[in-house]
């Protein structure tokens, strides 16, 4: 396996976890937010596809899924276009509110989706690119293990969550 084929497989686990973690979710539930202070399950999925598409949009030349592919529309977010969660407080969480659950999910599929194929197209000596320093030079492999970290530790949060707040636990 080389390093390209296990960004793959890894890129695409936050979707199955996502997949337990909203399965037969109210739209009560999703969109709760904890003391009314502490963020959301609807908020943690949304921000995982939403730092991964603007990185990946970054990353690669492209536009984000979120503008280009309408879900901003979708979604209905009192939000800026371009806003992706970083610096949230308990207002700006209040904000990311679903009707329908899906769209979380969708989301986050699309996104994953456009990094599989970017690293479809990607060969390994690309990974060694120096992409940023901060201080010390960034790798564009570096950068996309840190988008899909990113985006497992917030669907992690939010099946730990759903946990807290209904007794629930993911099945596999």
């Amino acid at each position: 396996m080389d390093a390209r084929e296990v960004l793959l497989d890894a890129a695409q686990r936050p979707i199955e976890s996502t997949h337990q973690v909203l399965k037969d979710i109210s739209v009560d539930l999703v969109n709760r937010m904890p003391d009314d202070t502490h963020s959301s399950i609807a908020w943690l999925v949304w921000h995982s596809g939403r730092q991964m598409d603007a990185q990946l949009a970054r990353l690669s030349g492209a536009g984000q899924v979120w503008t280009h592919d309408g879900w901003f529309v979708r979604f209905g977010l009192d939000r800026p276009e371009d806003d992706m969660g970083f610096g949230d407080g308990p207002a700006d969480v209040a904000k990311v509110r679903v009707d329908d659950v899906s769209l979380l999910s969708g989301y986050l599929e699309a996104v994953v989706a456009g990094l599989v194929s970017y690293l479809q197209g990607l060969s390994d000596t690309d990974l060694d690119d120096v992409i940023g320093h901060m201080p010390g030079p960034i790798t564009r492999g570096v950068r996309i293990v840190s988008m899909i970290d990113d985006a497992v530790a917030h669907v992690s949060q939010a099946a730990y969550l759903r946990g807290l707040l209904e007794n629930w636990r993911i099945g596999y």
